[in-house]
């Protein structure tokens, strides 16, 4: 195991020592960490795992994780290639939108998870993990389009699950994702 993986591991155990959000556990199967590739150049983040998710222990394997892994390999990529967690780690109940104080509970610990990490490009999926990061901006005039904030770059983009709910936002979101490559390129070249 790598230094990271064992950093990653120790800050999963520190989640579970500190019972954070301790209601939400109570109704949750288990604690969704997040899965992939420790030295990730891209890591992904969603809002909180759904139904699927909170079953197996992984983000992002329900109908939106398979259009996940459809838009990685348009751009070459795999699961295995990157990095990909939630902001709040236990499901809410009935699928429900993440609280606010919830996604505060979690934010120092997502926080840990990206210093440990260091991705070049933080992808946040769907509003609530844009709000996290990029607070005052809307996911409808932001999407697909690079900041950079606190030496950190974040894209903003539509949740895959909108497009599930909303054909309309599919074509959005892959022309979205087709950028990345570019924009990984790009900080290549800067570094």
């Amino acid at each position: 195991m790598s230094n990271k993986s064992d950093k990653l591991t120790k800050l999963k155990e520190q989640i579970l020592t500190d019972k954070v959000c301790p209601e939400l556990a109570a109704t949750a199967t288990q604690l969704v960490f997040g899965t992939g590739n420790p030295d990730a150049e891209l890591v992904f983040i969603g809002e909180a795992p759904g139904k699927n998710e909170d079953l197996k222990g992984e983000p992002f394997v329900g109908a939106a994780g398979k259009f996940l892994n459809e838009m990685l390999e348009t751009i070459g990529l795999k699961r295995e290639d990157i990095y990909i967690t939630n902001i709040v780690k236990y499901r809410p109940a009935n699928n429900r939108d993440p609280l606010p104080q919830e996604k505060a509970d979690f934010l120092p610990y997502l926080q840990q998870q990206m210093a440990i990490i260091q991705p070049k490009v933080i992808i946040t999926l769907g509003r609530h993990s844009m709000e996290c990061f990029l607070p005052g901006l809307k996911i409808s005039d932001a999407h697909g389009q690079p900041k950079r904030k606190n030496g950190q770059v974040y894209l903003p983009l539509f949740h895959p699950a909108a497009a599930l709910y909303n054909g309309g936002l599919r074509q959005t979101l892959l022309d979205d994702f087709a950028t990345i490559p570019a924009l990984l390129e790009l900080l290549h070249e800067i570094k």
